[in-house]
């Protein structure tokens, strides 16, 4: 995973570039929160997710809680449970993941993010 500065959201896809785009998939977009992974020490874009969120638990979104960011769309589709990949960054590291490693979320609407972006809740 590369870090952008921009990215643009394909309806139904996922992101321009991203190897985890599928069309027709809930698994489209990964969205973190800045603060379990730095509870963990775990650098921002390690664990794969496309988003990094300051300041809010994703956790606390529903499944269908939709979500803008920059002038793109998202739907939040369902937790994304930790893999046994995110041991081969750190033993123990998928455990400790339980529970915190984010929330998948499919295009609703194509747009472009940037970083920085605010996210509202829609």
């Amino acid at each position: 995973m590369d870090a952008r500065d921009r990215v643009q959201a394909i309806e139904g896809h996922g992101l321009e570039g991203c190897a985890h785009a599928r069309a027709g998939t809930k698994r489209q977009v990964l969205f973190a929160s800045a603060q379990h992974l730095d509870a963990l020490g775990v650098e921002h874009g390690r664990i794969r997710e496309n988003f990094t969120i300051e300041g809010t638990d994703v956790h606390e979104w529903p499944i269908g809680q939709r979500v803008g960011v920059g002038t793109a769309e998202f739907e939040i589709t369902m937790v994304c449970d930790p893999c046994s990949r995110m041991d081969e960054i750190r033993t123990g590291l998928q455990e400790e993941l339980d529970g915190k490693r984010g929330m998948l979320a499919r295009v609703v609407t194509s747009g472009e993010v940037a970083a920085g972006d605010s996210v509202e809740l829609l």
